[in-house]
């Protein structure tokens, strides 16, 4: 009789070899390029804080990411008698990394720290970090950050709201704000006729006394983007009688009760799977005027404003990510004969990968101190109302492009959801249709050039800071400045413009950041036109080795 075990050996059809081995790693210290621009943009006295943050994420938050996405939100809206619940379950991996997020201060620590010079920028930093394990969490907690410049409109709101929204402490029952340690703030503007187009806004706000700021209301309406519903609060746009405004409505009414928020249904969205957003209708819900009745647009803009800089720093952030695995990938997976990360062409894709991200880093962080800094200085504020625009509009259109060319490295396991790059793919191109797609961002760059005086000279100025830098630079300037002098094609124009002062200001901050190597390649492949239409087509004289090394070293 046969041996059974001398049989199973027999049927060995191979052994498990030239596989990667899992990565768990600090996701602040092995980041240079985010430590320096944060330390350059004044935020590095938070280092200490920041860097606590930096193997929760590398470690614990990447894991509860896979398992936030495996598992979507699910809508509840009756329980099993028939009573109204409108309420979204979240599997508990969600909740642990809201905790996460809240407890390092991804949505308060600017707020809690405000009184220093820099603090946007180190949350910018938590945010960047946040944003590579998860990024649906990333949304509630960016709204919830935004929404304190509208709060403070109305300083009776603000006096009760701010404690909850720059709390640490993250607690997800289902129960009155005032019964809870912390808040999160979500957001409802657009409807289905308009979108973009807020001022077609349908919904109506009945006074239910006393009209004006700070009053209660009675909402009418729907809203068809409501994003993370089970917020504690969310700021909305209603008609009043003078005009589109401003209101504060809350998930319960001040008495305690439901508020008449009804959740129609959860978007079926291409990604974002961890998060839900929501369809509404308001049957006469309850919420406080926020701002000057009739300029609801105006009073909302700092939480827009905000909430796009955030877009930049989430789309840095999952580019960040795709590099890391991309470059763990090639150091361990041997193909004809050597490491991947030797091969002449993939040598090049990975450095292209990596310039791109230093690019957008330096950017998203120099933005950032224009936000910080735009209360003290009026320069900051004049430059970071045209950069936020700029920024938003280039860094978060190159992440789809980015986080594709990052799978190709990983072959057929880049496309599987085992690999976390499937999922980054599906979450790229949201950043850039939130809170204003493509043309929206342009169109706010032509407004700031042909209505603010300032903002056009600010972003001219701090280009022109790198003068003498790079003659592709020089030259760039040069072209750019007569872009503006046809006025009646400008608008169709706009994007092209928009790409080529991102480009310039890329450049501009790479210069003066100080590492000759990364501003010169930069200068000479992004401006110069040593560059294909792909990432991996630098010039072959390109400082691969130490781009790569660089960006996540070994």
């Amino acid at each position: 009789m046969n041996d059974p075990r001398t049989i199973a050996e027999g049927f060995l059809t191979h052994q498990v070899t030239n596989q990667v081995p899992p990565l768990s790693y600090d996701a602040w210290a092995t980041d240079t390029v985010l430590r320096e621009a944060v330390t350059r943009e004044g935020g590095g006295w938070a280092e200490a804080e920041i860097a606590k943050y930096g193997p929760v994420v590398g470690g614990e938050s990447m894991q509860l990411g896979f398992t936030a996405n495996e598992n979507k939100p699910r809508f509840r809206p009756f329980d099993r008698y028939g009573n109204r619940l409108d309420e979204v379950e979240f599997h508990p991996a969600y909740h642990r990394l809201m905790e996460l997020g809240i407890a390092h201060g991804v949505p308060n620590f600017a707020w809690r720290h405000e009184d220093k010079p820099g603090a946007h920028v180190a949350r910018m930093a938590l945010f960047y970090l946040h944003n590579q394990a998860d990024q649906g969490t990333s949304c509630p907690l960016t709204m919830t950050y935004a929404s304190v410049p509208t709060l403070r409109r109305q300083p009776e709101i603000a006096r009760e709201w701010m404690p909850r929204v720059s709390s640490t402490t993250y607690d997800a029952r289902f129960i009155p704000a005032a019964q809870k340690g912390g808040a999160t703030i979500g957001m409802g503007m657009t409807e289905k006729q308009g979108g973009s187009d807020v001022r077609t806004n349908s919904t109506r706000a009945h006074p239910l006394g006393s009209r004006g700021p700070g009053q209660l209301y009675a909402l009418v309406g729907h809203k068809w983007f409501f994003s993370a519903p089970m917020s504690d609060a969310f700021l909305v746009l209603a008609q009043a009688e003078s005009g589109l405004s401003c209101f504060l409505l809350p998930r319960f009414t001040p008495d305690g009760e439901r508020n008449a928020i009804r959740v129609q249904r959860l978007k079926d969205k291409l990604g974002d799977w961890s998060n839900a957003s929501s369809e509404v209708e308001f049957h006469g819900a309850t919420a406080w005027m926020v701002g000057e009745e009739g300029r609801g647009v105006s009073t909302i803009l700092e939480m827009v404003a905000l909430t796009r800089q955030d877009c930049m720093i989430g789309s840095s952030g999952q580019m960040r990510q795709a590099l890391v695995q991309a470059i763990h990938h090639t150091r361990h997976r041997r193909a004809f004969s050597k490491r991947l990360i030797e091969q002449p062409l993939m040598m090049n894709v990975l450095a292209d990968l990596a310039l791109e991200s230093e690019a957008h880093t330096v950017l998203t962080a120099r933005v950032s101190r224009a936000v910080d800094a735009s209360h003290r200085e009026t320069r900051e504020a004049a430059f970071g109302r045209i950069a936020t625009a700029i920024g938003k509009y280039w860094v978060c259109k190159r992440a789809p492009a980015f986080i594709n060319e990052a799978q190709e490295c990983l072959g057929g396991a880049g496309y599987v959801e085992e690999s976390n790059l499937a999922r980054l793919y599906r979450q790229a191109p949201l950043n850039s249709i939130w809170e204003g797609s493509g043309n929206i961002q342009c169109l706010d760059m032509l407004r700031a050039v042909t209505r603010e005086p300032a903002s056009r000279d600010a972003l001219f100025e701090e280009i022109l800071a790198a003068r003498g830098g790079h003659p592709a630079l020089d030259a760039e300037v040069a072209r750019l400045t007569k872009e503006f002098d046809d006025q009646g094609t400008l608008e169709s124009r706009a994007r092209y413009i928009v790409e080529r002062l991102a480009l310039a200001l890329q450049a501009s901050l790479l210069i003066r950041a100080g590492n000759k190597q990364v501003s010169d390649i930069f200068c000479e492949s992004r401006l110069a036109g040593a560059h294909g239409q792909t990432f991996g087509t630098l010039p072959g004289h390109a400082p691969f080795h130490a781009l790569i090394q660089r960006a996540f070293a070994e």
